[in-house]
């Protein structure tokens, strides 16, 4: 499947394997054709290895369309074998058709109009048919290029769609980098000013500089967001340096790196040990925490203990659980949950937990909810 010259070729090279296949079936039916037969089934396989290694990468949009006229010639050659009864060979020729009109414009499919019929006729003239016979050529070819002109539109259509979202995501994916980059430095000056302010400031002043840290902590937040989604989007996968890590220390360790109030209680047994890329376990941790933090209610809880052949890792809050109309898509893109949420940091934990090849889930808990996610252990 595909498309390009490349995925042209190959197609076409598993047509001809099969017509070469059949054609020594056909010995079967007719021995005394074997040696025709043969030689038609060697013809197709040539054809066919060629269309195979051949370097069409390196070539034009259009250039496995010229493995049309050495197909043509085999059909033709494989009408004279059987003695010029073209029951076998005809569907062929249509799917040839067929083939070229999934691949080639529409100028193409009309260019083998000359070839496609002199492969058809000419061997029914040299092995001496009726007029009957030859007359179905007018019948035949008309169709042959009706079905190749239908699927080259839709193809074309596919096609344009094809090109059309490739040019939105790239726009997409233009505006994503220019606002990820772009607001992080005038937004940490903003907010050394605003520290700088809220320092002195009283009554309703102070309120509404807290308001906009506030605000302006949730655009960072976007922004260090947007930058992990198009860093997963760009590659499809992330590659991962894993390493055996000490769970506690780890977990530790990330932990210091934000505020918590009340502390987060930590119940990981020293000595267990997990098998992950440190950064990427980090990310999964603090957007775990975090969304504990803003959504759910203290205590919260991160575990992390072996079951069966992965490690799970847990962050239980004691809140009010999952709306019900989020809990169908938690894990998807925007997927807010409050007014001080950006919708991206649970997504972000998807992502990171299978390029991990494990999985993250939500579990109800009595009260509030567990966000878990597994890491296989080290194979």
């Amino acid at each position: 499947m595909g498309t390009g010259p490349r995925a042209a070729a190959r197609q076409s090279a598993a047509l001809l394997a099969l017509a070469g296949a059949l054609a020594l079936l056909g010995i079967l039916n007719d021995p005394g054709q074997s040696a025709k037969l043969v030689l038609v089934a060697v013809c197709d396989g040539v054809v066919s290895l060629f269309a195979f290694l051949f370097p069409w990468h390196r070539t034009g949009r259009n250039a496995a369309a010229w493995l049309g006229l050495p197909a043509f010639a085999v059909l033709g050659l494989s009408t004279w074998s059987f003695g010029g009864v073209a029951t076998g060979t005809g569907p062929f020729l249509v799917l040839l058709y067929a083939w070229a009109g999934l691949h080639f414009p529409r100028w193409i499919l009309l260019a083998y109009l000359v070839p496609a019929t002199l492969a058809y006729l000419v061997p029914l003239i040299v092995t001496d048919q009726p007029e009957s016979i030859l007359g179905s050529a007018f019948v035949l070819m008309p169709i042959a290029l009706a079905v190749a002109m239908l699927i080259e539109a839709h193809a074309r259509h596919l096609r344009d769609d094809r090109e059309r979202l490739a040019r939105i995501e790239q726009w997409r994916s233009a505006m994503m980098n220019t606002l990820a980059h772009d607001v992080r430095s005038p937004l940490s000056a903003i907010q050394i000013v605003l520290d700088e302010l809220r320092e002195d400031a009283t009554g309703v002043p102070a309120r509404m500089l807290d308001m906009a840290r506030r605000q302006t902590a949730r655009i960072n937040r976007l922004a260090d967001a947007l930058l992990d989604v198009q860093r997963i989007d760009s590659t499809g996968h992330l590659k991962l340096d894993r390493q055996l890590y000490p769970a506690r220390e780890l977990v530790t360790d990330a932990l210091s790196y934000i505020r918590v109030d009340p502390p987060i209680e930590v119940t990981i047994d020293t000595g267990t040990t997990v098998w992950v890329d440190k950064q990427r376990f980090e990310q999964v941790l603090l957007n775990l925490v975090s969304n504990a933090q803003r959504y759910g209610a203290a205590p919260i809880v991160v575990s992390l203990r072996r079951d069966g052949d992965v490690d799970r890792l847990e962050v239980r809050d004691h809140g009010a659980g999952i709306p019900d109309s989020l809990r169908d898509r938690l894990f998807g893109q925007f997927a807010v949950g409050g007014a001080e949420g950006v919708g991206l940091g649970l997504f972000i934990v998807r992502q990171l937990a299978e390029a991990h090849e494990g999985r993250a889930v939500a579990e109800a808990r009595d009260p509030g909810v567990a966000m878990v996610v597994t890491f296989p252990i080290r194979r």
